[in-house]
């Protein structure tokens, strides 16, 4: 009996994904340091990802948006061969996506922009990562945790791309007037995320 609940908690633990998943870094098709472009340079995440605040997902960037700047800075670097070769033969870079909610389950990327809930609390501080891996388990029980209690991740607006933001000494206070005047009443029954 001791076994088999050893075992069962063994599983439990070892199969969730905080240990299966978060630490996830894929090899990407191009090497893009998003510690210099979001941290050193200061590049605002909206300016790759646009219309986080205006759709359910959050689109990586067509070549296009690198080749905005890159076009002229380091138009010669060899680690950006495979950005030219997708610009001059009209075809995507094939990225592999880091976050990504499960088929079954319901994301609105805008729901939680427009409430304030800011990039980093799923994301973690992309400005000091030269490659971006997953730092949060994006589970079930992760994303309720934050539904029953949001306080922590909520911030003023124009705070919400702010990497290096640090919540005030009066955040309960802060969190309780955003929570009243943006009517934030996060879903926590299965019809929530499971539609």
């Amino acid at each position: 009996m001791v076994a088999l609940v050893g075992a069962v908690i063994g599983f439990t633990y070892f199969g969730s994904p905080k240990f299966t998943d978060v630490g996830y870094r894929p090899e990407q098709p191009v090497q893009y340091s998003h510690k210099l472009h979001a941290g050193d340079l200061g590049i605002d995440c909206r300016y790759c990802h646009v219309g986080v605040e205006l759709s359910s997902k959050a689109i990586i960037p067509p070549t296009q948006t690198c080749m905005n700047c890159h076009i002229l800075i380091k138009p010669d670097s060899k680690l950006l061969e495979p950005v030219h070769e997708s610009w001059g033969n009209n075809t995507a870079i094939e990225w592999i996506r880091v976050h990504k909610v499960p088929d079954y389950a319901f994301f609105d990327h805008s729901a939680h922009v427009t409430r304030g809930v800011g990039c980093a609390s799923c994301h973690g501080r992309v400005d000091q990562m030269e490659e971006v891996m997953l730092v949060e388990p994006l589970s079930m029980g992760w994303c309720l945790d934050c539904h029953r209690n949001p306080d922590a991740h909520l911030r003023p607006l124009d705070k919400v791309t702010q990497m290096d933001w640090t919540a005030p000494e009066n955040q309960l206070q802060l969190a309780e007037k955003i929570k009243k005047e943006r009517h934030i009443n996060p879903p926590t029954d299965c019809t929530g995320c499971h539609r």
